[in-house]
C-alpha cells in the first residue's frame, strides 16, 4: 500500500496512523494549552485575550523557574563563591543562599576541609617511581631518591580559583622546589637518617611560603617522606659503605668505653700515689722536726750533766735493738759457773714468747741501770763504773 493512498491509516485497514493527523492533534494540543478555543475566526477579540493571558501564563512560570535557579545551599564545610559576569562578586558563608540567576552570576561552591594529597617522585605507589622528581643532589655531591607527599586543604576560596590554573601542579611543582633546596643545603647521610624530621619540617615552611607568594590560597598540612634512598645501580655499595661506618661508629664507642674505664682509673692510681707521697713527705718533715725537737732537748740536758745523758742514750739505744731482737742475755757472774742448757730449738719455735721475754729482761736491765745512774748524779762515782763492766759484761 503506498504513503499516498486514501485508506492508509484508517482503523480498519490495521496499517499505521496517519501522521498528518497526528500533527493536526498535536498542534491542537498546543492551541488548547496557550488558551485558543479552536474556534477560527469566531474568536475574535476573546481568542486574542486567552491567547495573551496564556502566554503570560507561560512566561510566569518560567520567570519563577528562572528566579528559583538562584537558590543554592552552602554546607558547613564549603564556602560559596558568587561570580556576576565571570567576576568575582562575594564570599558566602554555609547556610541556603541565593544568587541572580545564570547568565547573571553564577556559584562556585569550594570544600574548605577536604584534605589533598600531592605526590612527588611517585604515584599512587612508591613502586612507581617518576625519576625526574625523585632524583636530587645532596650538598656533598651525592644523589639520593627521594619520594614524599604533600597534603594541603584550602584557606581562600576566592584565591584558589582565581590564582590557580591547576592547584594540584602547582602544589607538586612547589613542593619538589623546595625540597631540591633543603635537600641541596645537607648532607646525604643527614637526609637519609637523622634528619628526615627536620628535611620534612624545613620543606613544609618553604612550601607554604612559595604558594603564599603566589597568593594560591593553600594551606600546607604536612609533608610525609615516603622513601628516601641512594640510586638503585648504587644500592649495594652504599650499603657496604653504611655498614663500614656502623664498624667504624661501634669500634669508637668500644675505644671510648675502654677509655673511660681505665683513665679514670689510671686517675685515681695517680691522686693516689700522690697523696701516698705528700703523706710520706709530711711524716718524714714531722719526723725530722721531732728528731731535731728531741735532739735539742738532749742536748740542753747533756750540756747539764754530759755523763748521765751519755749513759741514758745508751740504755734507751740497747733496749730499742734487744726489743726487736732474739736474744738470750746470761748473766754468768750470778751463776755457779755450771755449763747451762738452752733449749734453742724451743725458743725459736716461741717466736711469740720470745720478744715478750726479751723486753722484759730489757726493762729489768733498765730499771737496774737507771738506779746506778741516778746514784753517781748525787755524787757515787764508783757506781758507775760498775755498771759500765756489767754492760760490757752483757755485751
Amino acid at each position: 500500500m503506498g504513503l499516498n493512498d486514501p485508506q492508509w491509516g484508517n482503523k480498519n485497514s490495521g496499517g499505521p496512523p496517519d501522521l498528518e493527523e497526528l500533527m493536526r492533534n498535536f498542534k491542537k494540543k498546543i492551541d488548547a494549552l496557550l488558551g485558543g478555543a479552536g474556534g477560527g475566526s469566531s474568536g475574535g477579540n476573546g481568542g486574542k485575550f486567552r491567547n495573551s493571558s496564556g502566554i503570560g501564563l507561560v512566561l510566569a512560570i518560567v520567570a519563577l523557574l528562572w528566579i528559583a535557579s538562584g537558590f543554592y545551599i552552602v554546607d558547613a564545610s564549603q564556602r560559596g563563591v558568587v561570580l556576576r559576569f565571570g567576576k568575582y562578586a562575594e564570599a558566602t558563608q554555609p547556610g541556603p543562599r541565593w544568587h541572580l540567576p545564570f547568565p547573571i552570576e553564577t556559584v562556585e561552591v569550594v570544600n574548605l576541609s577536604q584534605v589533598r594529597t600531592a605526590e612527588i617522585g611517585y604515584r599512587d605507589n612508591v613502586k612507581n617511581k617518576i625519576l625526574k622528581e625523585a632524583l636530587m643532589l645532596t650538598d656533598d655531591e651525592n644523589i639520593i631518591d627521594i619520594q614524599f607527599a604533600v597534603q594541603y586543604f584550602l584557606k581562600d576560596p576566592s584565591e584558589y580559583l582565581f590564582n590557580n590554573r591547576a592547584p594540584d601542579e602547582n602544589v607538586r611543582q612547589a613542593a619538589e622546589t623546595a625540597i631540591r633546596e633543603v635537600v641541596g643545603k645537607n648532607k646525604m647521610d643527614f637526609v637519609l637518617y637523622e634528619g628526615r624530621e627536620k628535611v620534612a619540617a624545613d620543606t613544609t615552611k618553604l612550601i607554604q611560603e612559595i604558594l603564599d607568594r603566589y597568593k594560591s590560597g593553600i594551606l600546607v598540612s604536612k609533608v610525609t617522606m615516603q622513601n628516601a634512598q641512594p640510586p638503585e645501580q648504587v644500592q649495594a655499595a652504599f650499603d657496604d659503605a653504611v655498614k663500614a661506618g656502623q664498624d667504624r661508629e661501634r669500634q669508637k664507642n668500644e675505644g671510648q668505653a675502654y677509655a673511660n674505664d681505665v683513665v679514670p682509673k689510671a686517675k685515681g692510681a695517680a691522686a693516689r700515689l700522690m697523696q701516698e707521697a705528700d703523706g710520706y713527705k709530711q711524716r718524714v718533715i714531722a719526723n725530722a722536726e721531732g728528731d731535731a725537737s728531741r735532739f735539742k732537748q738532749i742536748l740542753v740536758e747533756y750540756e747539764k750533766a754530759p755523763a748521765v745523758t751519755r749513759e741514758r742514750m745508751y740504755i734507751d739505744m740497747m733496749q730499742q735493738v734487744l726489743t726487736s731482737s732474739s736474744k738470750v742475755l746470761v748473766d754468768q757472774k750470778s751463776g755457779s759457773g755450771s755449763m747451762l742448757y738452752l733449749p734453742l730449738d724451743k725458743l725459736i719455735q716461741s717466736t711469740g714468747a720470745a720478744p715478750v721475754a726479751e723486753a722484759t729482761a730489757t726493762k729489768q736491765a733498765a730499771e737496774q741501770a737507771v738506779t746506778p745512774a741516778a746514784a753517781v748524779d748525787t755524787g757515787a762515782g764508783h757506781m758507775r763504773e760498775s755498771l759500765r763492766g756489767r754492760d760490757r759484761e752483757a755485751r
